[in-house]
């Protein structure tokens, strides 16, 4: 004998599974929408060492970053010409709102660099620099004595 409880409960239980799908549809198509700018902003919070872009920037690259950021919008307003209609109240001519565009992608950059102090995250740190030259028993060894395969030719040679 069924009770009737059971039924609305699995009814229930469904429209709950069935909402969670339609919620993960509409998170993936809004991440899917935005992919740009979510790795955008996952690379500038979790992809730069901001303590050391910080002192960098403030011994002068900040120059280049802001010719950089004018270039680009001018290669976009170039490339693509259009007046910007996204203000009710106001037109934006062609090259002003893509510098304005390109200039708040900077801003957010520097936001994660701010955020990035204030939580005190850091990417962990990678050498670009060669290990030392070690052999493959894990101890360097004196200029001048060698073994293994290099001794063998050697002996070859003699």
């Amino acid at each position: 004998m069924e009770n009737i409880g059971d039924t609305s409960l699995l009814q229930t239980l469904w429209q709950l599974l069935t909402n969670l799908g339609v919620l993960l549809v509409g998170l993936g198509a809004l991440a899917l929408r935005h992919a740009l700018l979510i790795a955008w902003v996952a690379w500038w919070l979790w992809g730069v060492n901001w303590n050391r872009a910080w002192t960098v920037l403030a011994r002068g690259a900040w120059a280049p970053v802001l010719l950089l950021i004018l270039t680009a919008a001018l290669v976009w307003s170039r490339l693509a010409p259009s007046d910007c209609n996204c203000l009710a109240i106001v037109t934006v001519p062609n090259f002003w709102w893509q510098l304005g565009a390109v200039g708040l992608l900077a801003a957010v950059a520097l936001f994660c660099g701010w955020l990035q102090g204030l939580l005190g995250w850091a990417p962990a740190e990678i050498s670009l620099e060669p290990a030392p030259d070690e052999d493959m028993h894990g101890h360097e060894h004196p200029v001048g004595i060698i073994h293994g395969h290099e001794a063998a030719h050697s002996e070859e040679q003699h």
